[in-house]
């Protein structure tokens, strides 16, 4: 849905140090006397062109390198999350704060400033404490909250529109034996249990709303984790409840039966059948378990983050807007995500959020596509009328006012950018569709 041509695409497996330094100097040059662009990327989930630079040089690291010192890890940048915690798991650790899929690069989740399901903690940038980044000059800079701490605070969510970062340091956490509770109430209810749990009493938490056109977002069910004593095994990754859930979940599609039976099955037997996890397998889980094989269709995810007072508000305006729509909806993931004071395009920049997860199936049609635009700008335009924020990884389908209304300080990050890049070689689609005219 979002095809973009490309000059050359590098893979890079040079470890972390001066080869890994050399490569990317080589097509930073290269790109520079050929007057094109570079980005870079790890597994290159991105729906909207954000890791990709239009006719310029795609790099994609594919090298994992994880060092463990204490309860800090270095990770090269590519290293996707299933290889750190393989790398913890043995040490009794597990990553602090990841995405909630482990096929991604740590470095691509800093620069997305994603996100996971660990409680209570913000962004995962949050638990980064420095990086190594090439900038677009070719020099090699230690980026941290105390050492060129406008470079750290404009990398973290700047998709790697500042430098091309080679490695991070991050900090990890015991892992946990964990029990889950599931617990159904009314969704209008459902922000004030999510925030008595906020408090660090529970290591791991979320929550769903069921949607159904009939009792569309009526109900929410909250899921937490416990930790208990007994022995850790060692990190597995999806069971057999999450390899099954996949046919439910596709059979959804234009079925409001099967979305009410799939919401009494979660809430129910599923419910009844979970059984204690650690903390690491929990996470450990891959993108491919729910995968759309249909060719004639996409999955298409939004995500809105609204402060804790605010969500019965968000819900009235999700039924006003998304059922209206032709998009098919298949689920929606509540995530807490703690105030974010660093990130200079932070979502979360003056208090915590419920951030809301929606994934859509869409047609791959133009009237699908004209329709999802459409919804999207209604639903970004309600959520920043209460006060909310909308995630940039996804389609680019706000408007540029819509954009800057929600990040004010782009334009101070647009600043920056240009001090760092004045020949503005690191671009991709979201710099060409929002900043680069400002």
């Amino acid at each position: 849905m979002s095809e973009t041509p490309i000059f050359r695409h590098v893979v890079v497996k040079d470890p972390p140090g001066e080869a890994l330094v050399a490569a990317l100097r080589a097509e930073l040059k290269a790109a520079e006397a050929e007057g094109r662009p570079v980005n870079i990327g790890a597994a290159r989930h991105s729906m909207g062109g954000q890791a990709i630079p239009r006719d310029g040089h795609a790099i994609t690291f594919d090298s994992p390198s994880v060092e463990v010192a204490g309860e800090t890890y270095r990770a090269q940048a590519g290293t996707r999350w299933h290889q750190v915690i393989a790398a913890l798991d043995p040490l009794g650790l597990s990553p602090k704060v990841m995405q909630s899929n482990a096929d991604f690069g740590v470095a691509s989740t800093f620069s997305v400033n994603a996100h996971g399901w660990p409680m209570p903690f913000g962004p995962m940038g949050s638990t980064v404490r420095s990086l190594r980044m090439v900038l677009a000059d070719g020099s090699l800079v230690i980026a941290s909250r105390t050492e060129n701490p406008d470079l750290f605070s404009a990398a973290m969510g700047g998709y790697g529109l500042i430098g091309l970062i080679t490695e991070l340091e991050v900090e990890a956490v015991p892992n946990q034996l964990l029990q889950p509770s599931f617990r159904t109430i009314p969704a209008a209810d459902f922000a004030a249990a999510f925030t008595a749990v906020a408090d660090g009493s529970v290591p791991m938490a979320y929550g769903r709303l069921n949607i159904d056109r009939e009792g569309f977002f009526d109900e929410a069910m909250l899921v937490t984790y416990t930790p208990i004593e007994g022995e850790i095994p060692p990190v597995t990754g999806s069971g057999l409840l999450s390899h099954a859930s996949r046919a439910i979940f596709r059979a959804q599609l234009g079925n409001e039966w099967v979305k009410r039976r799939r919401w009494g099955v979660e809430t129910g037997i599923g419910a009844r059948l979970a059984g204690a996890s650690s903390r690491s397998s929990l996470m450990n889980e891959p993108v491919i378990t729910l995968d759309d094989r249909d060719p004639t269709r996409t999955d298409i995810l939004h995500e809105y983050f609204v402060a804790p007072d605010r969500f019965t508000d968000f819900l009235t305006a999700a039924r006003a807007i998304i059922p209206g729509s032709y998009q098919e909806l298949f689920n929606i993931t509540l995530r807490w995500v703690a105030q974010d004071p660093t990130a200079m395009l932070a979502y979360a920049p003056d208090g915590p959020r419920i951030a809301s997860v929606l994934l859509f199936s869409q047609e791959m049609t133009a009237r699908a596509e004209a329709d999802m635009a459409r919804m999207t700008q209604e639903m970004i335009e309600a959520v920043l009328a209460i006060g909310g924020s909308y995630y940039l990884p996804y389609r680019l389908h706000a408007t540029r006012e819509q954009f800057h209304r929600c990040y004010p300080k782009a334009l101070a990050f647009a600043d920056l950018k240009r001090q760092v890049d004045p020949g503005l070689r690191l671009r991709n689609a979201l710099w060409d569709r929002y900043l680069a005219e400002v």
